[in-house]
Parts: C-alpha cells; structure tokens; sequence
C-alpha cells in the first residue's frame, strides 16, 4: 500500500514538472519564434501553398493557367542578322507576371548556333510579344527557334491597361523590295507614356509569320497620337500570298514550230494555249500587271507590264508561228532573260510580287552550245532577283527534270498531258499566286500593366 501511493505522488510530481517546463517552452516559442509572413519559405498561416494563396499578394501557381508559348520564329534581316519574336499567351484574367526570364534558342542542322536571354513583363489575358532583334549568328543559317520560359515564375494581380493604345491606321508599302509599314499609334490616357515598345508582325491569310520589326517610342503624351514607322530590308512580296498584294505576272509562251504539230483548224497546241493564256489573263485581279513574251529562236516581248488586260488578250490573240520558227529552235533561256527585263524593269511595280509563267513543249534546243545549261544559269539569276518561276510541260516531248529545275521549287512545275489541261494549270497557278482574303498586320504596344506589390 505504501510503495503505491509513493507511486503515484512521483507520477505527479513528475506530471506537474512535465506541465511547467510545457509552458515556459510554449511561452518561449510562440513569443520568439519570426511572424507568419509571405516570404517565410513555409506554407504557414492561411496560405494555399509556400508564400502563396490565401492572405498573400502571390498567386499560387495551381490556381492558374500556365504561360504558353504559341510560337517562336526568327527572321532574317541582312546576311547573318536576324530579328527572333516568340507570342506568349496569358489566359488568366487578373493575374500577370512583373518579371519574365525568357531564352531564345537558336538552331541549324549541326545543332545550337546561340542564346539569347532577357526579361519581360507578362500581363493578363493577353497574346504578349517577345522580340530580340539584332541576332547575329554568322554564316549559320537558323532553321529552328525556340524559346523557353524561366521556371517558377512570381505570378501577382494585375491589371491590363488595355485602352490605353490604339493603333489608328497603318499601311504596307514597297512590299517587293523594301517594305515599310507605317501606322500611327494614339495614347488615351490621361498621362503620358515613356519608352513605348511596339511590336508589328506580318502574318500570311493562313495565320503563318512572315516577318517582324519593333520600334520605341521615347515620349508619348496624354491624349496624343503619334506616326510610327517600321522599315525591312527584304521583299515579303513573293511569301506574301494574299490577294490584296498586287502580282506582276510574265507569260512566256513556247512559239516555236513543234507548237502546231498537232495539226488541225485552226491549229493545235497553239491554238488551245493560247485561248487558256487569255483566259488566264482575264482572271487576274485589277491591281495586278501581266506582260506577254514569245519565244522561239530568240525571244521577245508581244506585250509590256500593264494592268489593261483586254490590250494583253488582243496582244495574245496576234501570236502566230512565223516561218523562221517553223524551222527554227527553241531558246528558253532567251525567253527567262526577256521576262527579266520587264519585271526587273521601270514598268514593275514595286509593291507587287513577280511571278513568270512559261510553257513550252519542247526541249531547250538553243543557243547550240548546251542550251540547258545556259537556261538554267539565267534562272538562276532571274530567281535571285526576288520572280517565282512556274513551268508548264505540255506534251511527252519535255524534259521534265530541266523544266522543274527552272521552277522556283518542285511543286511549281506542271506536267499537261494534253492540251484539254492547260486552262486548269492556269488557274491552279493563279490561286498559287495568291489566296482569297486580306493579309493580317499586327501592331502590339507593349501596354502599362499596373502588378500589385509584393508587400
């Protein structure tokens, strides 16, 4: 009975020693210990996850949508320049992010070239530009460009000053040789803006970027507008395939001897050709020039650039095989140096793209000293002036191979088994000289995004 009691007073003593050093520590720890705050390191308090969520300015990542990157392309400027631009999509509505890192990658057929880093704001629900311009990667040649997202970024509320820019106007000049957009931008605020970052990009009608450009406006005043200029020292003409950019279009067409083979009243291929090429004439749009060459032995010009084309159907309908070709030889080579000329020429306009359309049946049988060869090195040259080149074989009688080196590309060279084919052949290349619709310039002003401190 004794040693139980004694027992059970140890017990307690021990339990009321356990209970007063409880407090003093408790007392210690929670009048010691560093405040619950956002920057703890610790997912404490009535955060969502580590310094995010809950009382926090930051936004904790799973209760977002994640930065995409929609595309990333470069561009070239000068031999061994280059301008990169990536889109990046923000779908959250009121959140953005204050600072970006970002990495474009740059890469040929040996692998990397180059990188190129930076930081950017991102703001909310947008489509947001990043440019890096003035790349310089030598005499590599980019074929692939991308562009990676610096990890865990700090994502805060903020709101987009959406109305604060607008874009006015903007027009596209000189588009074959050195295109120029100019646009004016309008500040609608009741402040001024400094350092303005505008972006403009030229997509194709299929949504494909063809190049881009940016410039910075120093000083914008409240409730004041400005003209901006963007300048390229490339042509967009040729990869700029809507219809609303005019086209200057050559139609060479094969008048040598072998042309009225076929026989018949009046006489065939020729005749039938020739009907397809006014037909085709016909269908071009009003901005558009077309010029006519004939070519046999030699070549010459039946029609200069015009946009009449009821002049250039008259002028095709004159077109007949003369005597001297009857015997003579075909010099396609003669016919790529006359279209040259007028699309080269004062007559070209230089806001249009050019193209050369020529047909012939037979092979390149002139000048006598391997008449190929000196077609092809005229092509050559003709094709690094800024012309496309499409080729129509008619007949079994054409080498198929040259003919389809003269083309710009392969899918530019149309074999017509018959004559019944031409006419569709034209107007296949007529569609693949442009496509229904207008082009799509995007002017982005990199907008004041107002971010809620990190307090």
């Amino acid at each position: 009975m004794y040693r139980r009691w004694a027992f059970w007073r140890r017990f307690q003593y021990a339990t009321g020693l356990i209970l007063f050093f409880g407090l003093i520590g408790s007392f210690w720890y929670y009048t010691s210990r560093p405040p619950v705050t956002c920057f703890d390191g610790l997912a404490n308090g009535d955060e969502r996850g580590v310094d995010c969520g809950g009382t926090c300015v930051r936004i904790c990542a799973l209760d977002l949508f994640p930065a995409q990157v929609l595309w990333a392309q470069s561009f070239k400027v000068i031999d061994g320049q280059y301008n990169a631009v990536a889109y990046i999509e923000n779908k959250n509505p009121t959140a953005g992010i204050e600072s970006l890192t970002y990495t474009f990658s740059f890469y040929d057929s040996a692998g990397r070239i180059t990188e190129r880093s930076g930081t950017t704001v991102l703001p909310p629900d947008s489509v947001y530009p990043i440019f890096e311009g003035r790349v310089l990667l030598g005499d590599r040649v980019p074929t692939r460009t991308m562009i990676t997202l610096g990890d865990d970024p700090v994502w805060v509320p903020a709101v987009l000053g959406r109305d604060q820019f607008v874009i006015e106007d903007r027009s596209l000049s000189n588009s074959d040789t050195a295109p120029r957009l100019d646009a004016r931008i309008a500040n609608r605020a009741l402040f001024e803006a400094q350092d303005v970052e505008v972006v403009a990009t030229i997509f194709d009608i299929s949504g494909n970027p063809l190049t881009a450009s940016r410039t910075v406006i120093p000083f914008l005043g409240a409730k004041s507008s400005q003209d901006i200029t963007f300048t390229w020292p490339q042509g967009i003409a040729r990869t700029l395939r809507s219809c609303e950019v005019p086209t200057d279009v050559v139609l060479a067409i094969d008048l040598s001897g072998s042309m009225n083979d076929d026989g018949g009243t009046p006489p065939e291929p020729i005749s039938s050709v020739l009907a397809a090429a006014r037909t085709f004439v016909e269908r071009l749009s009003v901005q558009d020039q077309i010029s006519v060459v004939r070519y046999a032995t030699d070549a010459e010009v039946a029609q200069p650039l015009t946009t009449n084309k009821q002049a250039a159907a008259a002028s095709i309908s004159t077109l007949t095989i003369t005597a001297a070709d009857e015997v003579g030889s075909t010099n396609i080579g003669a016919a790529l140096s006359s279209a040259e000329g007028q699309l080269n020429g004062e007559a070209h306009n230089p806001n249009a793209r050019k193209v050369l359309v020529l047909l012939t049946d037979g092979l390149a049988t002139a000048p006598q000293d391997d008449p190929e060869g000196f077609a092809r090195s005229l092509g050559e040259l003709v094709k690094q002036t800024g012309v496309n080149i499409f080729a129509i074989g008619l007949g079994d009688a054409v080498n198929d191979a040259f003919l389809s080196s003269i083309a710009s590309q392969s899918e530019n060279y149309f074999k017509a088994g018959s004559v019944e084919t031409v006419d569709g052949i034209y107007e296949t290349v007529r569609a693949a000289i442009c496509e229904d619709g207008p082009a799509v310039i995007e002017v982005i002003p990199k907008t004041g995004v107002q971010f809620t401190p990190l307090l």
